[in-house]
């Protein structure tokens, strides 16, 4: 039966590569050729949502790895659309307000991180507020 458990362990690896891929689980379950009420019944057993999230996760640090290379150009196309005097007057504050917005929150972030870090100090030695 060792056959079987590595297709079935193969199913499910293609399960949940179709879920990340597919925009349904339905469009997800036929692309791998098991029944949609199985795919649903994978979901919920622990272990099989653990690797499906585990892979989300994944998917999400590379796609935000892409997006911070893409960082300085697009600061650079804020910093050109700001600067440009011929550029309609919404672009211009839509960029403004876009620079604000995400320096505000960077800076947010940072507080945050700080606070958690102190935090997490506190709590390894001991030390109650």
């Amino acid at each position: 039966m060792t056959g079987h458990g590595q297709k079935l362990g193969r199913k499910r690896e293609q399960a949940i590569a179709a879920l990340l891929s597919r925009p349904t689980i339905e469009a997800a379950a036929k692309a791998v050729g098991i029944a949609e009420v199985t795919l649903r019944r994978w979901l919920k057993d622990s272990g099989f949502r653990a690797e499906y999230l585990q892979a989300r996760r994944l998917a999400m640090e590379q796609a935000t790895a892409q997006l911070q290379q893409l960082g300085s150009a697009a600061a650079n196309a804020l910093k050109a659309v700001i600067e440009d005097a011929a550029a309609p007057h919404s672009a211009r504050v839509a960029a403004a307000r876009t620079v604000f917005d995400l320096g505000y929150r960077g800076v947010e972030i940072e507080d945050l991180a700080e606070r958690i870090a102190e935090l997490e100090r506190k709590a390894a030695n001991g030390v109650r507020k």
